[in-house]
């Protein structure tokens, strides 16, 4: 394929995706190229490719950044859940425990996806990708 047919091509691709809101494709846990297809195959596993408009996904890496967000949110709410139940409730420290535990394993796998989810559709709505170390000045030469 010709350079410029293939830059078309990708310039057509990033306004479909920049169609979608990230943030609602994020929540719904969506493709970020056409809002249809999901994101997940499994679990907490991003498919090779979007199911509905066949997108490719397999340069989504969303990284360590969704984790981080978790684990700072998740924290700081169980520790709330925490003094609320024993100091203000007065909960038995066991029940409290078990619910917090509970709490914090759901909440955590669902926070997981959708901030994945978001980072992923925001990656793409951006077209971010890895920095490169190149100089226009050298393709004049």
């Amino acid at each position: 394929m010709p350079a410029d047919m293939q830059n078309k091509d990708t310039e057509a691709d990033r306004e479909q995706s920049r169609s979608v809101s990230p943030y609602k494709a994020g929540l719904q846990g969506r493709c970020p190229k056409c809002g249809e297809g999901k994101l997940f195959k499994n679990g907490l596993d991003i498919r090779e490719e979007c199911d509905v408009c066949g997108f490719d996904l397999s340069k989504a890496d969303p990284g360590d950044g969704a984790q981080v967000f978790v684990i700072l949110i998740m924290g700081t709410i169980a520790a709330l859940v925490g003094f609320i139940l024993i100091g203000a409730l007065d909960l038995a420290p066991w029940l409290a425990m078990m619910i917090i535990f509970a709490m914090i394993l759901f909440g955590s796998i669902w926070m997981l996806r959708v901030f994945k989810a978001t980072l992923v559709a925001l990656q793409f709505h951006h077209d971010a990708s890895e920095g490169r170390l190149h100089d226009d000045k050298d393709d004049d030469a």
